[in-house]
């Protein structure tokens, strides 16, 4: 989107801006009137991620970000209520079949992208890695990995699961969940309170090198002022709909930093890569539905292969139980976070002989 250069920087920057926050709003709101499910999320991300292909759109600035990521913490964390922490005793098998399947994963969509595309194992292992967006992108900057197809592969994944992944829960005929009770509005003072303890927790983890510290700190704070009985209630629907907004702007915009060639050389490969890995994560989703005893439409969110911020809020969306979606996606996180480095240490950038 092109402004004229006559307009002050920071106005001009502002009104980048805008035009994406406004786009994201627009495709969430037809989502919204088509009765999609998680229509504010995914309907965002994806119209700014179908313009971001075809024109040049600004990133959201960091205070814009940050901000989206404590609010969505706060919600996140709003879900652990003493009665549903009581509950956490159920995940510690789900658990563990998380981290069988997440290895899973990796080698099956790694060893698609070995053999089929001709990739070195370090640009497999780094763009089959389920999660952790930006741990992974800091690993292959330091492996001297292709930066570029392994970021195309994981935005693909994570922008077609918030775009199709509720309708394939709906189909699966799961989505009767047990109603949930109506969760209370938080009062304005509690409201500062847990946006401030994120706000504050979140700059201790940023100052202190924790990656995503931001909507970690928000999760961590948000859920320990509500799993204590501090804070009752959790922040307004439009608060919440402001946030998907928001959350689908940032995500969505970053195709606008990929090559457009780029893009549509790998599509074929992303649509394949994004398969295997759906149908291995599945797979492993139905016995950890069984172990935890929740509906299988959560353990499907629970164990796509997303990022933390958008699955975690998709929950939050579908009215799946966030807290248990939100355990397995932070757990996969911080695996990824510590582990990454490790794993891909032995491999050499090269492509396999022939």
């Amino acid at each position: 989107m092109a402004i004229p250069s006559f307009i002050p920087y920071r106005l001009r920057t502002l009104s980048g801006e805008a035009f994406v926050i406004g786009c994201a709003a627009v495709g969430g709101a037809l989502f919204a009137l088509l009765d999609v499910p998680a229509a504010w999320l995914s309907g965002s991300m994806l119209l700014v991620s179908v313009l971001g292909v075809t024109m040049r759109l600004p990133d959201l600035r960091k205070p814009w970000f940050d901000s989206t990521m404590i609010m969505s913490g706060t919600l996140i964390g709003s879900s652990a209520t003493p009665e549903a922490l009581a509950a956490t005793a159920r995940y510690p098998g789900s658990l563990l079949v998380l981290l069988v399947g997440m290895i899973a994963i990796m080698l099956a969509t790694g060893a698609y992208l070995r053999y089929v595309a001709r990739w070195s194992w370090i640009d497999a292992l780094l763009a089959a890695a389920p999660g952790a967006l930006s741990t992974v992108i800091a690993v292959a900057q330091a492996k001297g990995a292709n930066i570029g197809r392994i970021a195309v592969i994981q935005l693909f994944r994570i922008l077609v699961l918030v775009a199709i992944l509720p309708s394939i829960m709906k189909l699966t005929g799961d989505m009767a969940v047990v109603p949930q009770a109506a969760v209370p509005i938080a009062s304005i003072g509690d409201a500062a309170l847990v946006l401030g303890a994120g706000l504050v927790t979140g700059l201790i983890f940023e100052r202190i090198g924790i990656t995503a510290p931001f909507i970690l700190g928000a999760t961590l704070s948000s859920s320990i002022l509500h799993g204590t009985g501090t804070v009752h209630g959790t922040l307004p629907p439009e608060i919440a709909t402001v946030i998907m907004v928001m959350l689908g702007a940032a995500m969505g915009g970053r195709v606008s930093n990929l090559k457009r060639g780029e893009i549509a050389g790998l599509f074929p490969l992303a649509i394949g890569g994004f398969v295997v890995s759906l149908v291995v994560a599945f797979a492993f989703a139905w016995p950890a539905a069984w172990l935890a005893g929740v509906p299988y439409a959560n353990a499907m969110a629970a164990f796509a292969p997303g990022g933390l911020e958008a699955m975690a809020m998709l929950a939050f969306a579908m009215g799946l139980d966030p807290l248990y979606v939100g355990a397995h996606h932070l757990t996969r996180f911080m695996i990824l976070g510590l582990a990454m480095p490790f794993l891909v240490v032995r491999f050499k950038n090269e492509p396999p002989k022939d």
